[in-house]
């Protein structure tokens, strides 16, 4: 992932180069691939001879004659296949909204697992090779591949045409799309393991596909939403990790780091947004990322009003790091044993019984409330459960200034 100017420009145009050569020849993964190597070839050639005056026509010509060669070592179907590679790029234009999102919908196939999704999602309308998808979530690029290759043939073999979903298919979908985008995005930005604390190329392109998914149907709520909710919480990045790259927690955050673009976007999009009406899980988190990016200091921080989003966000979307957050909301609310008193109804959920952030909270909480000893222990367990090293050097750093 690289953050050149021929490298936006091919991100930008993948989508509608995938689109034109699945519409023509309806072999996802063969068209994929093509895509994937005018791309390449794209990255060689252009810094050497100079971008052409028509860079999408360029990638799907030279992506066709890949896709068309492959054909023809594998069947005798020539006069058809000259004859399709004998349409100009430029004759057969199709608005881009419907490719990209058709695409996108598409890279979301209900018959996907979530990682095969991301990873497809990324590939396909991302522009991102394999090796940069490996790298960006610390797995052997062969493992990718494979991943990419098994996702590639399960949306062939469920034999979706590249048209957009049936109506009473849309919302499911749609759901699975902002979900997809919501874990890329969160992986940017705090990364489940390696010695970084965040990915800024996975946040980054995160915020870029929500942002194409918002002009695609400015009109949903939780599209609108869900780009709040990265605007907000990718402002605080800078933030976020010291000149060691260590972990800054929030309330220890400087906020005049903070990118205040950003957050005036994101607070000007989600108070649009909620006066609409039509409340979603998206549209609450963005609420809650507000109260806490609006607040000069950590002391002036709304926390009545965040607890309030909290428990609305409970009832409408029950989820266990909801619940975790919900809790610091509490203490800070109603003290620190309150908070705590949650927790304790928290670890009966496997989902939470043995994680590191659970662990994390509670000893944050038995700090707060003066008992060092059992924030100790707690910030020890959470540690040698912690994948991400910055996490663990940072809850290293707390165990250190609690047992001197």
């Amino acid at each position: 992932m690289t953050g050149s100017p021929i490298a936006a420009v091919l991100r930008e145009l993948a989508p509608g180069v995938l689109a034109t050569l699945v519409r023509r020849y309806g072999d996802f993964a063969a068209c994929e691939d093509a895509t994937q190597e005018a791309m390449l070839a794209a990255t060689t050639q252009w810094p050497r001879e100079g971008m052409p005056d028509n860079p999408r026509g360029w990638l799907v010509t030279v992506a066709q004659r890949r896709l068309i060669d492959e054909i023809r070592s594998e069947s005798a179907r020539r006069r058809r296949e000259e004859q399709d590679a004998a349409v100009t790029p430029e004759s057969e234009e199709t608005p881009a909204r419907d490719d990209s999102l058709a695409l996108l919908f598409l890279c979301c196939h209900p018959a996907l697992t979530p990682p095969s999704q991301i990873a497809l999602t990324l590939r396909a309308v991302g522009g991102l090779s394999t090796a940069q998808l490996a790298a960006a979530f610390l797995v052997p690029e062969a493992t990718m591949a494979q991943r990419i290759t098994r996702a590639k043939q399960t949306v062939d073999s469920a034999g979706r045409a590249f048209v957009m979903p049936p109506p009473a298919e849309r919302a499911a979908r749609l759901s699975a799309v902002l979900h997809v985008l919501y874990l890329i995005f969160n992986e940017g930005y705090t990364a489940t393991a390696g010695t970084d604390l965040t990915a800024p190329d996975l946040s980054d392109e995160g915020i870029r596909l929500a942002r194409m998914l918002f002009d695609l149907l400015p009109e949903d709520t939780e599209v609108a939403g869900l780009l709040a909710l990265m605007l907000l919480t990718d402002a605080r990045r800078a933030a976020r990790v010291d000149a060691a790259g260590d972990l800054v927690p929030l309330d220890e955050q400087d906020r005049g780091r903070w990118d205040h673009a950003r957050v005036t976007e994101g607070v000007e999009l989600i108070t649009a947004t909620l006066a609409r009406g039509d409340v979603g899980p998206y549209q609450l988190q963005a609420a809650i990322a507000a109260v806490h990016d609006e607040a000069a200091t950590v002391e002036t921080t709304d926390w009545p009003q965040i607890l309030a989003l909290y428990d609305l966000l409970g009832r409408i979307a029950p989820n266990p790091m909801t619940a975790l957050n919900r809790a610091v909301a509490v203490a800070m609310v109603r003290g620190p044993a309150a908070g705590l008193a949650v927790l304790a109804e928290l670890e009966s959920d496997k989902r939470l019984a043995r994680h590191h952030r659970l662990l994390a909270t509670r000893a944050h909480l038995r700090e707060l409330e003066g008992d060092r000893a059992g924030a100790a222990r707690d910030y020890r367990a959470a540690a040698a459960r912690a994948d991400s090293a910055p996490e663990q050097r940072y809850l290293a750093k707390k165990i250190s200034a609690l047992t001197m």
